[in-house]
């Protein structure tokens, strides 16, 4: 993993998009490596603001 702050390649971020239903997304633990923080973190950080973000940023798998 990179430094926090450093650009990461366009190519490791391809990587770890996948297709589900036909829609493009990223598991929460692939985003939280991104951003270099714990998966509980970044979900913690996108309930407490869930204003900022569109409805279908985040979903849930059953």
């Amino acid at each position: 993993m990179d430094q926090k702050g450093s650009i990461v390649s366009t190519e490791l971020i391809a990587d770890k998009i996948h297709i589900v239903r036909g829609n493009k997304v990223m598991l929460d633990r692939d985003l939280a490596e991104l951003y270099g923080v714990e998966t509980k973190q970044l979900k913690r950080a996108v309930k407490r603001n869930a204003d900022r973000f569109p409805p279908d940023f985040m979903l849930e798998l059953t």
